[in-house]
């Protein structure tokens, strides 16, 4: 008689112990899932960082050009410095290009006031199958914007003091004695006229 109870107690408890593991199972694909997509979207977010990043340091390196072409004419320095340049062309080919690295496509480009720019993506690779209905063919978005600024700071000459006098340049600290006749070596590179970085 007790042996036939403990028997019956055993087969009470076997559907309740397949509704447990059942619902295990079924939180388990659902983190899962949530998982996938969280990936998906960091993955966008890489894309859109590394976008802005590549179309803000093109810029960067156009805007040293131009301090390179009007080194002889200080009056010009400080347009530059505030990303106001003549002959500048758009960036967002190098956002393009960095975003089909991390794969990706550019939904939208441009810059973001003159020292900035903001790009869009969207993942080429869905979220894929799950039990999460919908999913299969969602891609994640992501947006990021990226600024230059200027590190450097610089006193017009005295009028008087002649057209081959040039200023000398403070970039973060570093003092720039400037030879135009100088080895181009010497002379300061793209990084240290700007610093790129994301925006907060």
């Amino acid at each position: 008689m007790t042996r036939f109870r403990r028997y019956g107690d055993a087969g009470q408890a076997f559907p309740i112990y397949i509704t447990v593991v059942g619902g295990l199972l079924f939180l388990a694909f659902a983190y899962f899932a949530v998982g996938q997509a969280a990936a998906n979207r960091n993955g966008a977010q890489t894309a859109a960082d590394a976008a802005a990043l590549a179309a803000a340091q093109d810029r960067r390196d156009q805007l040293a050009g131009a301090w390179l072409r009007d080194l002889l004419d200080p009056t010009k320095w400080q347009d530059v410095f505030d990303g106001n340049a003549e002959g500048l062309s758009p960036s967002c080919w190098r956002a393009e290009e960095l975003a089909a690295r991390n794969d990706a496509d550019i939904l939208s480009c441009g810059p973001d006031g003159s020292l900035g720019y903001t790009v869009e993506v969207e993942t080429n690779k869905s979220v894929g199958k799950s039990i999460v209905p919908g999913t299969e063919a969602r891609r994640s978005n992501a947006s990021a914007t990226a600024v230059i600024e200027s590190r450097c700071g610089f006193e017009l000459p005295a009028e008087d003091a002649g057209d081959d006098v040039l200023p000398a340049l403070d970039c973060g600290g570093t003092t720039w004695d400037l030879d135009p006749k100088g080895p181009a070596e010497l002379l300061p590179k793209p990084e240290d006229l700007f610093e790129v970085h994301l925006a907060d």
